[in-house]
């Protein structure tokens, strides 16, 4: 799995592609992720778009992710699952804590009025 971070309006965007599944490279983004902002950033959106495979580490990633910034008193938004990667959040029932958002300006807009 490859990830590109980005912040850009106080969000900080991740941009996965390839398969989200356990290995090192997963739990090194987390870890990047956490060292790089330092915990002082609230937003984050996770682009799933070019995600081709998730396994159940994977949806713990997510879960992981969530609950690093939801604990910050910030939030996480998914940005366009695939149809497999929605079927996965829909049977595990995971879509019930993830929004889902169909583009960058969407999750910025929901993110951001999840704040105030």
């Amino acid at each position: 799995m490859k990830y590109q971070a980005e912040l850009k309006d106080d969000i900080l965007f991740i941009r996965l592609e390839g398969d989200l599944v356990a290995g090192t490279d997963t739990q090194q983004m987390i870890e990047n992720v956490d060292k790089e902002q330092d915990g002082k950033v609230l937003l984050c959106a996770v682009d799933l778009s070019n995600v081709r495979f998730m396994d159940s580490s994977g949806m713990g990633v997510l879960v992981s992710l969530l609950t690093k910034f939801r604990n910050r008193g910030g939030e996480l938004v998914l940005i366009k699952p695939s149809n497999h990667i929605r079927k996965l959040l829909i049977v595990t029932k995971l879509n019930a804590i993830f929004t889902i958002a169909e583009n960058d300006n969407f999750a910025a807009q929901f993110l951001k009025e999840s704040i105030y």
